[in-house]
């Protein structure tokens, strides 16, 4: 059962049963490896975003009403990351048996992990497209395999299963951290890399034509000048309109089953002008989305 929250992301108050989009957060940071804090990034941009309008100048639309449903925020185990990612495999599960695109908000990167399963379970042969300024291809951190800094290894293991060729499935832009190990892996092929901005972008959303995509927005893609509100900044990275133009194409043109914004951390900013920038990119999501034909 799926419960209305009682303080939504500016105008996604649809009912469940009539919305498209379902958004739902997900307060977990425990892998977090050096400033924790991106488990009150649900509350916090949903607080935030009554200090937006509906309507995009950058894509002249609004938000259409009864569209997108936010049920808040999971209630999640402590202490075990395997039982938090289960639990959001099952309630991206839950959303997707109903026909409907989970938009989850993180969190930290891990989370991702869990609604990829869901969603390979239905569309084994998807492709997944990452915006981030970290590889997060280690194999592991600190003896740990289940880290944000192995989330797209683990996610590429996922799409690898009964025998399939994850190879080349996903997509990687804006990357400018890592070990030479992560690079080197992904160079040899492993994954589609872009690193240090989203060029090649146009392309590859051409290549991907019809097939099913995951998409993951790793918040620090953005420079910390930009969007210091996170807790590994790395600098190098791209601009406000750089990434909203980003994600927007990426809603607009491929054949999305589910997304996520993760990494925002609201206690390393508190100008809360990360947490503007957050609340901006997840509504250009959702409009594009929203309006896409």
């Amino acid at each position: 059962m799926m419960w209305k929250n009682t303080v939504n992301f500016i105008g996604c108050d649809a009912e469940y049963e009539e919305a498209r989009i379902v958004i739902f957060g997900v307060p977990f940071d425990s892998t977090t490896s050096f400033r924790p804090g991106t488990r009150f990034a649900g509350q916090a941009v949903r607080n935030d975003s009554y200090g937006l309008e509906i309507y995009s100048p950058y894509q002249d639309k609004e938000l259409p009403e009864n569209v997108v449903y936010d049920c808040g925020d999971l209630e999640l185990a402590i202490g075990s990351s395997e039982k938090v990612l289960e639990q959001i495999r099952e309630c991206a599960d839950d959303i997707l048996n109903d026909g409907k695109l989970p938009f989850m908000i993180g969190g930290e990167h891990l989370v991702t992990l869990g609604c990829v399963r869901a969603a390979a379970e239905r569309y084994p042969d998807m492709h997944i497209i990452h915006f981030d300024a970290h590889t997060d291809l280690r194999r592991d951190y600190l003896g740990v395999e289940l880290s944000h800094a192995c989330v797209i290894r683990r996610c590429w293991e996922v799409l690898g299963q009964n025998g399939r060729n994850a190879d080349g499935r996903i997509h990687q832009f804006g990357i400018r951290s890592g070990e030479k190990e992560e690079f080197d892996w992904a160079r040899a092929r492993h994954t589609d890399f872009h690193p240090f901005t989203l060029s090649g972008l146009d392309e590859v959303l051409e290549q991907i034509g019809d097939a099913p995509v995951y998409f993951t927005v790793d918040l620090d893609v953005m420079d910390p000048s930009v969007f210091p509100g996170t807790g590994t900044p790395e600098p190098g990275g791209v601009d406000f309109l750089t990434a909203m133009q980003g994600v927007t194409k990426v809603c607009e043109r491929v054949n999305l089953i589910g997304c996520d914004v993760n990494e925002l951390c609201p206690p390393c900013d508190p100008t809360g002008a990360s947490t503007a920038v957050a609340c901006k990119i997840i509504r250009e999501m959702l409009i594009a989305l929203t309006n896409r034909k």
